[in-house]
């Protein structure tokens, strides 16, 4: 294992964070601040509760998990899409480091990045409401996996990327709505039973509902079946990314 371009892979995509700290940490807490104030105020007054849990304090583990989520991928993506773009990934292809080590680099910076924001944010939202974690050890743990397997993700859009377009295009059309609508701002139990069904066939579904199993001891579905779902996940993203090294699909073209 190649340590030494792995550390120089991970602290060059790190300082672009502090170069660009006000796009990376100020604008995401801002925002969440934001939903905090929106979605609190406006719809808190008038749902009290969901399942014996204030609402304001429900929608905590949804705001973390949409911000970290979103940051895993455009971290990633961005990541990997300009050494692709300005034609230094040849210089990664030709050096004595393995695919593993390049991945390891890139979505290890990605998904440290996106676990900053997630702390911050949970830090940020105990100044709106008052948070008792149940299960602390299994939020670090749900936290850690899904900055992981969405920096995963996030290297494939950026491989995958051929413009800036496309680069913005799944997070935005796919990605964000599949987030809003998995349960973020409200519990699968408060649909219909046609919709509670349509929305088990949302992936991020099973991601927010182990988060929030952590925070709360409570779940929309099986915390055994949220594992699950990440391992799956995570395991395909990591069958992707071989295929694609092993191939050289659009990074020898």
């Amino acid at each position: 294992m190649n340590w030494t371009a792995i550390a120089a892979i991970y602290r060059f995509e790190m300082s672009r964070t502090f170069r660009t700290i006000l796009q990376s940490v100020v604008s995401p807490v801002v925002s969440t601040s934001l939903y905090f104030v929106v979605f609190g105020t406006a719809i808190g007054s008038r749902i009290d509760q969901v399942e014996g849990v204030s609402y304001g304090a429900f929608i905590v583990p949804g705001l973390i998990m949409l911000s970290v989520i979103t940051q895993s991928i455009s971290n990633a993506a961005f990541g990997i899409y300009f050494p692709k773009f300005i034609g230094t990934i040849y210089e990664h292809l030709s050096a004595p480091i393995s695919f593993f080590e390049i991945v390891l680099g890139y979505v290890g910076a990605a998904a440290t990045k996106a676990l900053f924001i997630g702390v911050v944010i949970l830090i940020t939202a105990n100044f709106f409401v008052d948070l008792n974690i149940a299960h602390p050890l299994a939020m670090v743990a749900f936290l850690v996996m899904t900055c992981l397997s969405f920096a995963l993700f996030g290297f494939i859009i950026g491989i995958w990327a051929k413009n800036f377009e496309q680069l913005q295009l799944v997070p935005l059309l796919i990605v964000t709505p599949l987030i809003f609508l998995g349960g973020s701002f409200y519990s699968v139990s408060m649909l219909p039973p046609v919709w509670q069904t349509i929305t088990h066939f949302n992936p991020v579904l099973y991601l927010i509902s182990g988060f929030r199993w952590a925070f709360f001891d409570m779940a929309d579905v099986p915390i055994g079946i949220s594992l699950l779902a990440i391992a799956l996940f995570t395991g395909l993203c990591l069958g992707v990314i071989w295929l694609i090294f092993r191939t050289g699909w659009r990074i020898r073209s």
